[in-house]
């Protein structure tokens, strides 16, 4: 069989609609995994299909290194992927197809780029006879898109003899190109994500007293909560940094020639603001955060309800869970409570590690003038289901963007797309470092 073109894997890939839609509803994802279990097996692995439930379908197969008494290496990334409107796109959001140098589709940032640069580089190092150093276990996984528990949380509940020996992951999000503007030119950034807040998605109920709507009510439930939603919304958590955060803010504004002091809080926004393009990369992660973004209370309009509901995308950073959690407690106020719908802690990886190093030589081996920067996701990945095994998760799914493409905005956004020869450059740095880490 002909090895596989990145690109047309990557298509491939693509036009597997495998929505996930949440709460356990999801198509797809089998035909998806049984495709790569069969790119696998041409490739003389020897995967397996893991089906947690009707057709939510992972797979994984394990390669085996030169020295099986090194730590093994995990390389994860999930198959589902967040709905599309279609009449929004500019093209069919499951066409994988190719215009104006890029390749489109759902899932082509998030994540199916990355799987495909795996895939391909599997393909060129059995090709070639290269046997990597150490073991590695891959991982193409369902659910990523919800909560992970009919795919990498499942795995690792009831397979965890899967991933044994693995001391180290890598997946989303990171080792893609920014282009950050200095006085003496232009600076690429390459940040690998070490560390990622943790999600405690909340549902909040107040209490009230029922009663129809043309009276009074000093205990209106829905008052209570908007007020307590609001006290959320506007206020400004406190500057937190983490040493993820700190290494990028130091390690980047040297690269762009404005070494920060982040002594006080405003040193850091301004460190922040020094960075230009490349301060998204931060700005989250520099604090917690809650925001309110669902509402449900009452059955009529004449009717004032004894309890109002919300929910809140809350996003903690790595040692302030307790500080956090007692200042939200404040905030709501004695009428409101909350219950966790999702809870999953902070997660952080070495910043400075013969690991991280091994990333950095690998993207320098396609771009010398690389500068490689440690940073803190905002948001979660399947790193939070597999670091209570031991295994220290980065965020390395490299890719080359030209520069002000809207790379992090076109996650689960309209016309998500990748740029074709980002996909290439990317087969290369992950072959490189599956060959030699």
């Amino acid at each position: 069989m002909a090895e596989p073109d990145v690109v047309e894997l990557c298509a491939r890939l693509l036009r597997f609609d495998t929505t996930n839609r949440g709460d356990g509803d999801a198509e797809g994802e089998r035909p998806a995994a049984e495709y790569v279990a069969g790119l696998l097996t041409d490739a003389g692995l020897v995967p397996e299909l893991y089906e947690s439930a009707p057709g939510r379908a992972s797979v994984v197969a394990r390669m085996a290194g030169a020295d099986r008494s090194l730590p093994a290496l995990l390389v994860q990334g999930h198959l589902d992927v967040v709905p599309a409107d279609a009449t929004a796109w500019t093209v069919p959001p499951f066409s994988g197809e190719i215009r104006d140098g890029c390749l489109w589709g759902r899932g082509a940032v998030d994540m199916k780029d990355f799987c495909a640069t795996v895939l391909a580089a599997i393909h060129a190092m059995t090709r070639d006879g290269r046997t990597p150093r150490r073991d590695i276990v891959f991982a193409f996984l369902a659910d990523e898109e919800d909560r992970g528990e009919y795919g990498a949380h499942w795995l690792v509940e009831h397979h965890p003899g899967l991933f044994e020996g693995c001391q180290v992951a890598i997946s989303e999000s990171g080792g893609y190109t920014y282009h950050v503007p200095t006085d003496g030119g232009t600076v690429r950034l390459y940040p690998v994500a070490t560390a990622e807040r943790g999600t405690a998605h909340m549902r909040l109920t107040a209490h009230g007293r029922a009663g129809h709507g043309s009276r009074r009510n000093e205990e209106n439930a829905v008052n209570r909560l908007v007020a307590a939603l609001r006290r959320l919304a506007e206020h400004e958590w406190p500057v937190r940094l983490t040493p993820a955060v700190r290494a990028f803010l130091e390690r980047a504004g040297a690269a762009v020639g404005t070494p920060p002091d982040l002594s006080t809080s405003d040193g850091v926004l301004a460190a922040l603001a020094a960075l230009g393009p490349a301060a998204g990369l931060a700005d989250s992660t520099v604090r917690n955060s809650t925001t309110p973004t669902m509402l449900d209370a009452g059955y009529k309009v004449n009717v004032i309800p004894s309890t109002a509901h919300a929910q809140v995308d809350t996003r903690v950073l790595p040692g302030t869970e307790d500080e956090f959690l007692a200042a939200v407690d404040e905030l709501l106020g004695p009428h409101v409570r909350r219950e966790f719908v999702a809870h999953q802690p902070p997660v952080q990886a070495s910043v400075d590690s013969p690991w991280f190093d091994a990333m950095a030589c690998a993207l320098r081996a396609e771009d010398p003038d690389a500068v490689v920067v440690p940073y803190c996701m905002g948001g979660g990945t399947d790193a939070k289901a597999f670091t209570p095994l031991g295994i220290e998760c980065y965020g390395f799914a490299p890719l080359w963007l030209p520069e002000g493409f809207p790379y992090r905005q076109l996650a689960h956004g309209v016309d998500e797309r990748v740029p074709v020869e980002g996909l290439r450059f990317g087969t290369r740095v992950v072959e490189h470092f599956l060959t030699h880490c």
